[in-house]
């Protein structure tokens, strides 16, 4: 399969460089505009934002248990834990819209709750914690919080309505508590990984810390002035809590961990970067698709154009990440910002191939269901996040 998949990669560019005409100007200008986007990403996101992400998300996926979060999905858990687990657990497993599948899977026929499998099921993709944090870097902090804070609210209310319709076929399923193996003991304590984790978290903030601009207020003028010293000092004590706190082996895994998603991710993210520019330009910059054309579909903040958006990000697979690099292009071709919103809400944990899946799973009606609710609070929320930011 590899060696199939090297041999399309190979004809692929062969046939791009021998058919593409270079010489028209448009093409030229979008071939430009490809790596110039590229060269933005490199220089803005990639040492400040991406790398400290990456090894976040290695981290979490190292340090924290699968098996303490799935636990609480059982039918014998509380209500409230279950959904307020399934609401978050994206930023706790790290985990894609392709990963997220068979984790669902495996807790809805071991016995979950339709509704808190659902929230998980949403959950997983939709808070990402290098989606989450690049779309705050590159499409503003407004942005990000908005896309982290409607997922949450989502995962819940997705699980609570499906929960609400689907209960009688709910309490005919023999649902039992999931059996999950246990957890290796951790010679830390909580205390101590939480500490470790949010060590992390700071120096991704500080060294992402973005100019201020004309008229801030003073503290967030000085914290960028001396944000490289806040940050050198926070690098100083994750080495030390590094060794004090970790084996040698641990500290292996953990990079190792790191290296596996900048290898699944990172060349994904430059092929959707190249494309975007390709076709849609930065903003200000035209490429390929002409404006008006987004302009006329997903421009303003019509009824029509965030429920277009909703449904395209609910039928297009995006690898991880690859969404934001496409959404900036869209932007600066005229989209509006709620149908930008509305796209990144319904596009993480739907796809065509994903609905194949869930399908199998738990039943086409079920899931026309799930797609249904999704695409319809994915457009509310986007006419209510564009009538605010225009």
């Amino acid at each position: 399969m590899r060696e199939r998949t090297k041999l399309l990669l190979i004809a692929g560019v062969f046939l791009a460089a021998y058919y593409i005409p270079w010489s028209e100007p448009v093409i030229r200008r979008s071939g430009l505009e490809a790596f110039m986007m590229l060269q933005e990403y490199a220089r803005q996101h990639v040492l400040t934002c991406l790398i400290p992400a990456f090894f976040i998300a290695g981290a979490i996926l190292v340090f924290v248990s699968q098996a303490s979060v799935l636990k609480y999905f059982g039918a014998q858990a509380s209500k409230v834990l279950s959904y307020s687990v399934a609401s978050v657990s994206g930023s706790i497993l790290a985990v894609c819209s392709c990963t997220v599948l068979p984790l669902f899977a495996g807790i809805y026929t071991r016995g979950a709750g339709i509704g808190p499998a659902t929230a998980f099921l949403y959950s997983g993709p939709a808070i990402n914690v290098l989606a989450i944090t690049l779309t705050a870097k590159v499409l503003g902090w407004q942005m990000g919080l908005a896309r982290a804070v409607g997922a949450i609210i989502f995962a819940v209310i997705t699980g609570l309505l499906m929960a609400l319709i689907f209960r009688k076929d709910d309490a005919k399923r023999n649902k039992g508590q999931i059996y999950v193996p246990d957890a290796n003991a951790d010679q830390r304590t909580l205390l101590q990984d939480s500490l470790y984790l949010l060590i992390m978290v700071l120096i991704l903030v500080f060294a992402a810390f973005a100019r201020p601009v004309p008229g801030a207020s003073g503290l967030w003028s000085m914290i960028f002035a001396y944000k490289w010293y806040i940050t050198a000092f926070l690098l100083v004590i994750l080495v030390l809590m590094l060794r004090a706190w970790f084996t040698k082996d641990e500290c292996i895994t953990w990079v190792e961990s790191t290296w596996g998603f900048m290898k699944q991710i990172f060349p994904l993210l430059i092929v959707g970067v190249l494309v975007a520019g390709f076709l849609l330009g930065r903003p200000g910059h035209p490429a390929l698709i002409p404006e008006q054309y987004v302009q006329s579909l997903l421009g303003g903040n019509s009824v029509w154009a965030n429920l277009f958006a909703s449904v395209a990000g609910a039928l297009m697979y995006f690898a991880t990440l690859t969404e934001i690099p496409i959404l900036q292009g869209l932007l600066g071709a005229g989209m509006g910002k709620g149908p930008a919103l509305a796209l990144l809400l319904a596009g993480p944990a739907l796809s065509l191939p994903n609905m194949i899946v869930i399908g199998n799973v738990m039943g086409v009606k079920k899931t026309a269901t799930f797609c249904g609710i999704i695409v319809i609070m994915s457009t509310i929320a986007g006419l209510i996040y564009g009538s605010f930011t225009g």
